[in-house]
């Protein structure tokens, strides 16, 4: 065959081929026209949805106070003393028009920090108790999200509780600290319209003023649920070491789970350990405090910087190690209700001794640490 058959026969095969091939390059710049005005569509959708969340008007108690931001940086100092520093954003100190003394929370701009600022702004902005921390108002100026709380003169609980210092808090504050955060979280869940869930009880949100009352704070993964508690969370947040099992299972959430949290935290104030321990074959505190608890001997669970407090009240020191570790049990509905923990730590109820969790004794390969699962007694 000569070459300019070949050349014939290769134009014939092209020609034929042609018209599906066109086909295909028209199918694939449809496709990659549609793909681009979709990937274009959802990132206009986001800009809007995102402009029209940061827009939309802040529900808020009538009572709080809308600052400026030239108010808040000229209180602040142009946000010139730092408090602290969280995830969030960060606390400054403040002074406003007559001498007031503030905390100011100033929040990223976007995306959990708008976040935090409407749900603390939405649960604790109606809220006016002695042991929740009081927000006087906010700012919401363009991208600005700023929150002005009362001041707390001695900061966190953490800092007192785990201080080197070997001038520890005394026994009777702790005890009164202990009583009071479980009378803010009480009146969260059983006081207010909305049963409102913490989600992030730990001893760094736990504020103390000048006379070491403590104050429930930061509020920004609250969330608010029915009267009749029958709705539930189902998305994990808090802090890992205070998380309930539920959390972990990704079982529902309800007000339940900041008993377990303070549960975890009344050990810490007790102990004054936030740490693991290494004390035989017990390598994690809270599973050392509940077998010692469930043996009787809760004196060995008392923080070493208050042997010579004489001050520590053996019957108080006793109901708070049961309540704490009835807070811990692995089923919810054996934990008492913020209200009960209320009565348990007046001496109202009288706390029997609480079962080892049955997750902690998997732990140590507990045999039978079992007791009776009634949690208290008139």
């Amino acid at each position: 065959m000569t070459a300019a058959k070949l050349g014939e026969c290769g134009s014939v095969l092209w020609s034929a081929h042609a018209p599906h091939i066109h086909k295909i390059q028209i199918v694939i710049s449809t496709v990659i026209v549609v793909l681009t005005l979709v990937l274009t569509g959802l990132v206009l959708l986001r800009i809007i949805q995102k402009k029209s969340f940061m827009d939309r008007p802040v529900n808020s108690n009538s009572s709080l106070t809308i600052f400026s931001n030239a108010q808040i940086k000229k209180a602040t100092g142009n946000f010139s003393v730092k408090l602290g520093e969280g995830g969030f954003g960060c606390v400054f100190k403040g002074t406003l028009q007559g001498s007031s003394v503030v905390a100011v929370k100033k929040l990223k701009e976007f995306g959990q920090g708008e976040k935090q600022f409407r749900a603390e702004v939405q649960t604790i902005g109606m809220i006016q108790h002695i042991n929740v921390v009081r927000l006087f108002g906010f700012c919401a100026e363009g991208s600005k999200r700023l929150l002005v709380y009362e001041y707390m003169e001695n900061g966190s609980l953490s800092s007192h509780l785990f201080s080197k210092s070997p001038a520890a808090l005394g026994w009777e504050v702790r005890y009164r600290i202990a009583l009071g955060t479980a009378r803010g979280l009480a009146y969260l869940h059983e006081g207010c319209t909305d049963c409102i869930i913490h989600c992030d009880m730990k001893p760094d949100n736990v504020l103390l003023d000048a006379d070491f009352c403590p104050k429930v704070a930061d509020f920004g993964l609250a969330k608010l649920l029915g009267r009749d508690f029958s709705r539930a969370l189902t998305t994990m947040r808090g802090t890992i070491g205070y998380l309930a099992p539920e959390w972990i299972s990704g079982l529902p959430i309800t007000h339940k789970a900041d008993a377990y949290s303070y549960g975890m935290m009344l050990l810490e104030i007790v102990s004054g350990n936030a740490e693991k321990i290494k004390q035989g074959r017990f390598t994690y505190f809270p599973i050392f405090a509940a077998v010692k608890v469930n043996e009787g001997d809760v004196m060995c669970l008392l923080d070493s910087r208050l042997e010579d407090d004489v001050d520590v009240d053996v019957e108080q020191l006793i109901r708070a190690c049961r309540t704490a570790c009835w807070c811990i049990q692995d089923a919810e509905d054996h934990r008492p209700m913020m209200g009960q923990v209320v009565q348990m730590l007046e001496g109202v109820l009288d706390v029997q001794v609480p079962p080892v969790p049955r997750s902690l004794q998997n732990w140590v390969g507990m045999d039978d640490c079992s007791r009776s699962t009634d949690l208290y007694s008139l």
